[in-house]
């Protein structure tokens, strides 16, 4: 990274009406009438979003391309173009009852940075790409963060094109469909980057409960998710004593007690979550035989996280009963820290901007975790309302947008001096 210096110019040409006005019709795009939007990976509306940033990005005379996974890349040139780019950026999917600023935010401030530099006449060294990442939510098709984990070299596409949604519907044959919205962008072509920065909502209280404009994110923390599944004996509601029932579902919330009381045990910084249950057969007078359940487990630290999380099959198992249980792990993400280069530029400069700062590690996954295998990372977090997030509901304040589309920008400029 470059010596420390005061910002260049380009911040003061973020326009916080050019920044709202493009949420709102970026909103329009899989609007739902609570006011959020369904904007899944892959369909009709992804395709929409994305050919609307090609013709934003056409307007400003920057260039547009692609890659086999459907990330689209916009591209500010720099003056020597062979350098490894500077990347930031979002995703513009959402959940089936999104909000209008989970991912699209970052998108549209990195947009919003690139026009900033290019208006102040600022000349970056390097090229700055603004990145959309396909699939990080993982609503439609598993697993999330597919863009950005094909893009670092940890997952394999030809792995994940077999995938299906609900429907049945493949990742390759989504894809395509999504590739043919935007025929005349051609495939991206880049070295190795030299760093990626990240602006999101909060998604959490943090920042507004602290009347803090800007979150200096300093690493996300770990998780691990788990597919629980409890075998008991379907049996007749009328006709079976209690003490001759193997029920799946008596069984299965008393894992899921057990559970819950293990991890209050381990402190604040646990997070915990049963967000599935299905019981089988469903009947009002049949003692369930088959239960499944999901378990998310998060914790920002490495060794808690191997001591708690070793610990859900063996509480499964010892309240098994009559029942017999299988613990499956899904997904294991280790706590990511950034580079703390990255971290403390985007402090530096936050302060320099005068913007009230706070460090926080964030308990959301993002695309960053991926690139922070790949390259110097970091992320820029600005407040989000009441910290709700993944709800119709969600909601941001223009200024506080803007703020962290202006410390992005900075920080953009001076990772491209370097």
């Amino acid at each position: 990274m470059s010596s420390p210096s005061a910002p260049s110019s380009a911040w003061a040409a973020v326009d916080e009406r050019r920044l709202w006005a493009r949420h709102e019709k970026m909103a329009r795009i899989g609007a739902t009438p609570g006011g959020g939007v369904n904007r899944q990976a892959l369909s009709p509306e992804d395709a929409a979003a994305r050919q609307l940033m090609v013709r934003w990005a056409q307007d400003l005379d920057l260039t547009t391309a692609t890659d086999p996974i459907g990330n689209l890349y916009v591209r500010l040139p720099g003056t020597e173009a062979g350098l490894a780019p500077v990347l930031t950026g979002s995703h513009l999917d959402s959940q089936p009852t999104g909000g209008r600023f989970d991912g699209t935010y970052g998108v549209l401030a990195g947009l919003e940075a690139l026009q900033a530099i290019r208006q102040s006449g600022v000349q970056p060294r390097r090229p700055i790409d603004l990145v959309a990442w396909t699939n990080e939510e993982g609503s439609r098709f598993l697993p999330g963060c597919m863009g950005s984990g094909v893009f670092s070299g940890l997952m394999s596409i030809e792995e994940l094109r077999p995938a299906t949604d609900w429907n049945g519907t493949t990742v390759e044959s989504a894809l395509a469909t999504l590739h043919a919205a935007t025929p005349d962008v051609p495939t991206y072509a880049a070295p190795p980057p030299h760093a990626y920065l990240e602006a999101h909502i909060e998604q959490g209280p943090l920042l507004e409960t602290a009347d803090t404009t800007i979150g200096v994110v300093t690493g996300i923390q770990g998780a691990r998710r788990y597919a629980v599944e409890v075998t008991g004996e379907e049996a007749h509601a009328g006709t079976t004593p209690l003490k001759n029932r193997r029920d799946a579902l008596r069984t299965a919330i008393t894992m899921v007690a057990e559970l819950n009381r293990e991890m209050e045990a381990g402190g604040e910084a646990v997070r915990f979550t049963v967000g599935r249950f299905d019981v089988e057969p469903g009947s009002p007078n049949t003692v369930p035989g088959r239960v499944q359940f999901s378990i998310d487990f998060r914790h920002p630290d490495l060794t808690a996280m191997k001591q708690l999380g070793g610990r859900i099959e063996p509480i499964c198992q010892a309240n098994a009963g009559s029942c017999s249980v299988y613990v499956q792990l899904i997904d294991d993400m280790p706590p990511t820290a950034f580079a703390p280069a990255v971290v403390d530029l985007v402090d530096r400069q936050t302060a320099a901007l005068g913007y009230s700062k706070m460090r926080l590690p964030s308990g959301a996954g993002h695309d960053a975790m991926y690139l922070a295998r790949v390259c110097p990372t970091g992320m820029i977090f600005v407040p989000c309302e009441k910290g709700i997030s993944h709800n119709e509901a969600e909601n941001a304040k223009p200024d506080d947008l803007a703020a962290g589309a202006r410390v992005l920008t900075a920080c953009l400029v001076e990772l491209t001096d370097a």
